[in-house]
């Protein structure tokens, strides 16, 4: 059980601190315990990597799925250093974590330039309303490759 939350999160803190120091991309930072014992933890690094879903929760996410050789994270606790942005929550739930403690909000994050809240509109909005051009093609095609997941009996649920 953790029980030093403050110092867990002044850790994810620090890593979004040293990424603007050093000019490694976003201020955020993120940190994931087990047990009371840190399992992984990672900075925003967007722009060094070129890669768009390379935030600092995905990443402590997938060195955590590294480091315990699963790809369920229940027992586990992830300290961000700002309330997750849509995809990050999605991962967050995705990897069955099981609570999460943040220090900046979304609102904060908006306020220099990071506003998700465009995100959450466009979830509620329709397909043929949303911003991103969307067409649906091959249906049937797909939908048999579902029917045979759903028949086929080695299979691994999460």
């Amino acid at each position: 059980m953790e029980n030093n939350h403050e110092l867990f999160m002044k850790q994810a803190i620090e890593l979004s601190e040293n990424n603007v120091k050093n000019g490694l991309g976003g201020p955020f930072g993120a940190v994931i315990v087990k047990n009371g014992e840190l399992i992984a933890k990672s900075a925003n690094t967007v722009v060094p990597s070129n890669d768009p879903t390379a935030h600092a929760e995905i990443a402590a996410i997938r060195l955590a799925c590294t480091a315990l050789n699963t790809f369920d994270l229940k027992g586990c606790t992830i300290y961000t250093s700002c309330e997750p942005c849509p995809m990050c929550l999605g991962a967050i739930y995705w990897a069955h974590i099981d609570t999460m403690y943040y220090a900046n909000s979304k609102e904060d994050a908006a306020k220099i330039g990071f506003d998700d809240a465009f995100i959450y509109t466009e979830i509620d909005l329709k397909l043929e309303k949303r911003k991103l051009k969307s067409t649906r093609i091959l249906a049937n095609d797909a939908l048999e490759v579902f029917k045979l997941w759903q028949i086929t009996e080695a299979k691994t649920h999460y």
